[in-house]
């Protein structure tokens, strides 16, 4: 089985930044796309950011200009630079992976913005 393992969580003050990281680990044969979701109290999980094996990458308008997606296909990490947090980034972050076999979620790691 193919395991998501996140990191980087916690909490930072308005305008701060946290850098998440997502590795894949397990009977990989290959991953496809790879994304960031986050999920606040109340709310659908929504899509921030997602990137192809390829590098290409999009983001949510809420997020564009203040958050990068990368990976290293090597390592098979995802990673998630989140700079000019905002209290309204507060949630928490799912990273996924398109494995052969289907979609493949994390557990989650919490993301709390103060004002």
């Amino acid at each position: 089985q193919v395991q998501l393992e996140e990191s980087g969580g916690g909490l930072v003050q308005a305008g701060g930044s946290l850098s998440l990281s997502c590795a894949a680990s397990g009977r990989i044969f290959k991953i496809n796309d790879m994304g960031w979701y986050r999920q606040a109290p109340g709310k659908q999980r929504e899509l921030v950011a997602t990137i192809t094996r390829g590098a290409r990458k999009n983001y949510a308008d809420s997020v564009n200009g203040r958050f990068t997606i990368s990976r290293d296909n090597v390592k098979n990490t995802v990673y998630l630079q989140m700079n000019s947090l905002k209290p309204e980034d507060t949630a928490v972050y799912y990273c996924n992976a398109d494995h052969i076999g289907g979609l493949i979620w994390g557990q989650g790691t919490q993301v709390t913005v103060s004002s």
